[in-house]
Formats: structure tokens, C-alpha cells, sequence
């Protein structure tokens, strides 16, 4: 029985004294769990964050948005309204306005005019960090995201609830485009949230419905935000309002969207594994040359091993050896520049640019699992570059062997 000490021994010897070429194999193994870890844990790690985001924003919640000309009015709320599906229904004002801090910074917002007590429930985990919601009839009453009241670096807070702010908003008057200034009371300010899809309430203002009309001069609501009683009714109040608008209404609703996204999340994770496995069919060809090489220059040594009384099945298995050995070193090397290459494309935030620029940060999803595929697969590598070297050296008979120049 042949000893493992001793095997790894060998495996050792061979390994130290062609230290270039067992290097670049071990390079160029490396590369296929480098590229694994690198593309599968960056695109993980902000597909979880995409779909958490979607989660926090309602999984129960639906979205309608007027098409084709269409103008939504108070007897379409009342009509939304008998739905027996939906708990809470409030139509919205939207508008991007521009203010200048106290410090002199200019900040583009988004103002949101609506029920605000549903605005809480459409988008959940929201908080007041000071302050109250105003009622209904103070339309000049607002609430701040907590990155307007701060500075831009957030190291100071430039608004407190009580005092004013002024908004400059476009307005379209024949055809011409004029600015409004509108001066508005802080009644409170939110804690921080964090991005966030379709609402990014860090940069928003929201008023009270009433204020539409007569702070933002609209005549017309921008959409209507819906609260379904379950998530399991989604898709038929989707159904429902789909049968009474038809294409004259697009439709936003969450749960939907967080469907398509895992679907297309799955197909993408498929599609980037395939794509980084084509370094590990690479990988195979380099060790099986660098493995047959080897055999060629040692065949005189692997004679005097049999001369010695080593079988075919003891150079077989101290060959293969040493390309696990290989293939172990390769995959502890390109884990670790996977890790490090999935921490730096992290490090560079996702923005998603739109109405709102949303910009999201994540972490790489660095999971055991993930690892575990990574060295998996370069230890099949080693199996598979090896296995053929290898019974090619098992079967060279020690007569030829020896004498073999």
C-alpha cells in the first residue's frame, strides 16, 4: 500500500522542480474559479438586493398610469373603489421640482402630492424620523426624505420640521415652459431608507392630495396608487382593471415585476455559469499538455519506480496527484481573486437611471455553495486533465522505460 505522505512527497518534488510551467498551469486553472466567483457572486449579490427592494416596496401593491391621452378623475377612484379586492386606493400628483438648501446646494427632488397615510402602507418600512404626517386640509404641508434635509455628504442636517422650504417647479402654460416658486412648511421628515424601486422616498417630498391641484398647479392626476387586501389577489384585481381600461391604463404591479425579475435572475445566473465554465474546459486542455509533457520528460523515473516494485495503479495514482495537487493550488488562487474581484465590480454602485436615478449597493453574495462549485469544478479539472496522462504513464512497461532517453 502505497503511503499518502509519500505520494505528496512526489507530487511535491515534481511540482518545486519544474516550478514555471506547474505555475502557469496553476495560473491558468486559477482562472476559471476566478471568473465563477467574480461574475456569479456580483450578479447575486445585486439580484438579492433587487428583489428585496421590490419586497420592502408591497407585495400587495399595484400601480395604474394613464395611456393613450387617457385622464384619470375622482369617478374612476370611486369606480377602483368597489373593487372588493382593494383596501386602500389614493390617486397622485407627480412632479420633479429643483431647491436650494440653506448651505447653497442645488438638488433636484421628486414631489409626490397624495393620500400620505396610504403612501406609508404603499411603501412599507417607511418612517417619520421627527415630526407628524399633516392633515389633509394642510396642503402646504409637507414631508421631507431624509437626504433633502441633510447636506450632500450628510454630515449636517439643513432643515428641521417647522421651518420653510422653497420648491422651483416647471409648469406647461401655451405651450411654454414657466417656473413656479413654491414655499412650503415642513411638518416632518423621514428616517433614512435607502434605495428603493419605483419611490425613492430619501429624495422625495410628499404633500397631501389637495395640494396637487393648488400648490402644483396640475389639472390632472399622474396615476393611482392601489393596496390589494393579499398579495394572493394581485393578479386578479390585475385582470379586473385590465377588463375595464384595456390599453388605455398601464399597469405596475409589484409582485408581477418581482416574478419576471427572479425568472430573468435565474436564466441570467444559467447563462454567466455556462459562459465561466468555458475557462475550465481551457483549464483542462493546459493541464492535460502540461500532465503529458511531464509524463514524456519522467519516463525514464517512472521505469526505475517499477523496477522498484511501484504497480501501474501506484504511477497512476501519483500522476493524477499531481494534478489534483494543481488543480487544489489553482482553486485556492482564484477563489481568492474571485473574492477580491467580486468585492471591487461591488464596490461600484448600480445606477439605474430613469424619472429617479436609483442607485444601488451590494454586497457579493459570496455563499459557501458558491465556493464549494468553484473548487468542485477545479478538482474536475485535475480528474479530467490527469486522468488520460496518467494511465498513459501506468502503461509504459519498465523494460521500454528504462531505457527510454
Amino acid at each position: 500500500m502505497l503511503n499518502p505522505i509519500d505520494v505528496l512527497r512526489i507530487v511535491y518534488s515534481v511540482i518545486t522542480e519544474r516550478k514555471l510551467r506547474s505555475a502557469l498551469t496553476i495560473l491558468g486553472i486559477a482562472i476559471g474559479p476566478a471568473a465563477l466567483v467574480t461574475i456569479i457572486a456580483t450578479t447575486e449579490g445585486y439580484s438579492h438586493i433587487i428583489l428585496e427592494k421590490l419586497s420592502i416596496l408591497g407585495q400587495n401593491t399595484v400601480v395604474l398610469f394613464p395611456e393613450k391621452g387617457y385622464v384619470f378623475t375622482d369617478s374612476d377612484v370611486t369606480r377602483l373603489k368597489r373593487l372588493s379586492e382593494i383596501e386602500y386606493i389614493t390617486p397622485f400628483y407627480y412632479t420633479r421640482a429643483v431647491i436650494r438648501k440653506p448651505n447653497g446646494e442645488i438638488m433636484t427632488v421628486s414631489v409626490y402630492a397624495a393620500d400620505i397615510d396610504i403612501i406609508f402602507k404603499v411603501v412599507a418600512g417607511m418612517e417619520l424620523e421627527e415630526g407628524s404626517i399633516p392633515p389633509a386640509s394642510a396642503f402646504t404641508n409637507c414631508i421631507l426624505g431624509h437626504k433633502i434635509a441633510l447636506s450632500k455628504h450628510g454630515d449636517k442636517k439643513l432643515y428641521k420640521t417647522g421651518q420653510a422650504i422653497t420648491l422651483r417647479i416647471t409648469e406647461l402654460k401655451d405651450d411654454r415652459v414657466e417656473f413656479k416658486t413654491v414655499s412650503l412648511r415642513i411638518s416632518g421628515i423621514l428616517a433614512e431608507y435607502g434605495s428603493a424601486l419605483l419611490v425613492n422616498p430619501d429624495e422625495t417630498i410628499f404633500l397631501p392630495l389637495r395640494a396637487g391641484n393648488s400648490v402644483l398647479a396640475q389639472d390632472n392626476y399622474a396615476g393611482i396608487f392601489i393596496v390589494v387586501k393579499d398579495p394572493s389577489y394581485v393578479s386578479k384585481v390585475v385582470k379586473k382593471v385590465r377588463d375595464m381600461y384595456g390599453d388605455y391604463v398601464s399597469i405596475v404591479a409589484v409582485q408581477q415585476i418581482a416574478k419576471a425579475v427572479s425568472s430573468i435572475i435565474v436564466t441570467l445566473d444559467f447563462l454567466l455559469f455556462s459562459t465561466s465554465t468555458a475557462a475550465f474546459a481551457v483549464a483542462i486542455t493546459g493541464i492535460m499538455a502540461t500532465m503529458f509533457t511531464s509524463v514524456i520528460e519522467r519516463t525514464r523515473e517512472i521505469g526505475i519506480l517499477k523496477a522498484l516494485g511501484f504497480s501501474s495503479r501506484h504511477i497512476l495514482l501519483i500522476i493524477l496527484s499531481e494534478s489534483l495537487v494543481m488543480s487544489l493550488l489553482g482553486a485556492a488562487l482564484g477563489v481568492s481573486i474571485g473574492t477580491m474581484g467580486a468585492y471591487m465590480l461591488a464596490s461600484r454602485s448600480l445606477t439605474i437611471r430613469g424619472a429617479e436615478t436609483i442607485v444601488i449597493t451590494a454586497s457579493p453574495a459570496l455563499t459557501p455553495q458558491l465556493l464549494l462549485r468553484a473548487i468542485g469544478m477545479s478538482l474536475f479539472v485535475g480528474v479530467i486533465g490527469g486522468l488520460a496522462p496518467a494511465y498513459k504513464a501506468s502503461r509504459v512497461p519498465p523494460v521500454v522505460a528504462l531505457r527510454y532517453e
